[in-house]
């Protein structure tokens, strides 16, 4: 196959840290507003959808060009080579989108390149009709200001279904996302790690996989899988390679609580699913209980925000109990991810750093309040 473009996408404000990913997978890579584009052969699709935590899928690259009239959208994407990537019976499904374009109908865009693709292939296999019955390219036409970028999905359900959540609660957070939060703290492995908001206990979760350097993607399928130009090996060998970097022996100190019990309980049978159990302590406690033995730990924390009427004053108050009782931890390194305009006000400091991340479709902010670096000498695991 040779070298193929392609793309990380991922949430706005996390672009960063998906690159950092894919620089530590040995990609040079550049980074623009929601993706991260890099050049590899095809042993990096492997390895990209098992290892990226903050990408949100991973995308081959195509083509990409200016198109303002259909005729233009249809030629430029027929003279693209899809037979290097798509086999006689390929299932080549189309989605669409368009921002700020001339052709700003989806749906006929759509349509357009499916039929390009569909000449492409006709002359190629020197067939008139295909069945589509073999394995799923989904096949993505994005236009943006004029330009239009044509790409493969290799990754099939979303990065962040790493297949350990049965359950969850009414407002989850991305898992993709919450690996981020820990990514962008201070945490090493060697340290307490508590989320007092655990909910179903996603962020602990993260936090475990980070620790013991588990590839994101080891419990779960990829539809790329199915393809015929990527040998089932290349996948056994990144596999193989995952479980010998994964380090099962490390010890981790992780704990998740909720005020609700039936949370407590989701966020275990998660674990479970995920085969961290027994490295994650998950209980029922409110965040005005917590007075923690150890040192120079980190919490990370994603709290109710108050986007429903009639929580305000509740949350409000949370608020504030939060900057009570974490104000007593002097050596810990807290980081905190709401909505809430006034959350620095009601908390009662200011943070040292703050960043913007979007939760879905909510503007948050990732306020980080950072403790002093632990000495060298500091083995919290052994007190």
């Amino acid at each position: 196959m040779g070298q193929i473009t392609l793309i990380a996408t991922a949430a706005m404000g996390v672009e960063s840290i998906v690159a950092d990913e894919v620089r530590a997978l040995g990609y040079d890579c550049q980074v623009e507003n929601g993706k991260v584009t890099f050049v590899a052969d095809e042993r990096a699709i492997c390895r990209a959808n098992l290892w990226l935590r903050t990408a949100d899928r991973v995308k081959i690259k195509v083509g990409e060009f200016s198109a303002t009239t259909f005729d233009e959208l249809f030629e430029q994407t027929k003279a693209l080579p899809w037979a290097q990537f798509l086999p006689i019976d390929a299932h080549f499904p189309v989605v669409g989108k368009s921002v700020k374009s001339k052709l700003f109908s989806v749906s006929d865009c759509q349509a357009i390149v499916k039929k390009a693709i569909v000449e492409n292939l006709k002359q190629h296999y020197g067939v008139s009709w295909f069945e589509e019955t073999g394995a799923q390219f989904r096949i993505e036409v994005a236009l943006h200001k004029d330009i239009a970028t044509l790409t493969i999905d290799t990754s099939g359900a979303g990065l962040h279904k790493r297949g350990y959540r049965v359950k969850q609660g009414e407002a989850p957070l991305k898992e993709t996302l919450a690996a981020a939060l820990v990514q962008l703290t201070n945490w090493t492995p060697d340290r307490p790690f508590v989320d007092p908001f655990c909910g179903s206990g996603t962020i602990a979760i993260e936090a475990a996989l980070i620790g013991q350097n588990i590839a994101p993607g080891f419990n779960r399928d990829f539809v790329s899988e199915q393809w015929h130009w990527i040998s089932a090996r290349l996948w056994d060998e990144a596999r193989e390679e995952a479980e010998d970097l994964a380090r099962y022996d490390q010890p981790l100190h992780i704990v998740g609580f909720d005020i609700d019990h039936r949370m407590v309980d989701i966020a275990k049978t998660n674990a479970q699913e995920a085969g961290l159990a027994d490295l994650i302590t998950f209980k029922q406690m409110q965040v005005k209980d917590f007075r923690p033995k150890d040192e120079y730990g980190v919490i990370v924390g994603n709290p109710p925000y108050s986007e429903r009427l009639g929580e305000k004053e509740e949350v409000e108050q949370l608020y504030r109990e939060m900057g009570k009782t974490f104000a007593a931890l002097d050596t810990w390194s807290i980081y905190i991810l709401t909505s809430h305009r006034q959350f620095e006000q009601l908390y009662g400091k200011q943070a040292t750093k703050r960043r913007k991340l979007f939760n879905g479709f909510i503007e948050t902010q990732y306020y980080q309040f950072w403790g002093p670096r632990p000495p060298r000498s500091y083995d919290k695991l052994s007190h």
